[in-house]
């Protein structure tokens, strides 16, 4: 039961995205024409401290005009190293610069319209840089206790699919084992 891209061709491009149109033979033999959005990967992290509470911003989203509690994030540039950008991105979303970044998950948002893949690297632990050069990009940055995670998830406070599996995930690698958390 899979699906046959035949061809495809560029329609729209821009530095963020292209928007491209497939012709598609579905498994029955049917065609069907297919808009697809290629974009540039997407580096994402943010550091937990020693009391188990992870550096997220809360910032608004005009798209969906939605607040809520997100990672730092941002396109990764031509030639640019994922961690390396994950790390840019924390230092100039945040002010903080994080120690040595490890892989946590990578994730397609949205695979059913576009290939974009967001990889996300948290570090433990990290140091206060300055303030943020992209100080526009949330309205605060804050220490959130892990342990809340769960309750802000159920609350609709996480609305990106991928920062909230992201922190689901680093609350159970970190508080997992504790029943209290």
């Amino acid at each position: 039961m899979q699906w046959a891209k035949l061809s495809e061709q560029h329609v729209y491009g821009n530095r963020w995205f292209d928007v491209n149109l497939a012709d598609v033979r579905l498994p029955d033999g049917r065609h069907l024409d297919h808009y697809l959005i290629r974009m540039r990967p997407v580096a994402v992290a943010t550091i937990v401290n020693e009391a188990d509470e992870a550096l997220l911003l809360w910032r608004h989203r005009f798209i969906t005009d939605s607040w809520g509690w997100e990672l730092a994030a941002g396109v990764v540039e031509d030639g640019e190293d994922l961690v390396a950008a994950a790390a840019r991105e924390l230092e100039e979303e945040t002010g903080w610069r994080p120690g040595p970044l490890r892989h946590l998950m990578s994730v397609e948002p949205s695979n059913g319209l576009t290939d974009a893949r967001h990889h996300v690297y948290w570090a433990e632990g990290g140091e206060f840089a300055g303030p943020p050069v992209d100080d526009f990009e949330s309205q605060r940055r804050e220490w959130v206790p892990l342990k809340l995670v769960p309750d802000l998830v159920a609350r609709g406070e996480v609305p990106a699919s991928g920062m909230a599996a992201a922190l689901l995930l680093l609350h159970h690698l970190r508080l997992g084992h504790d029943p209290a958390a």
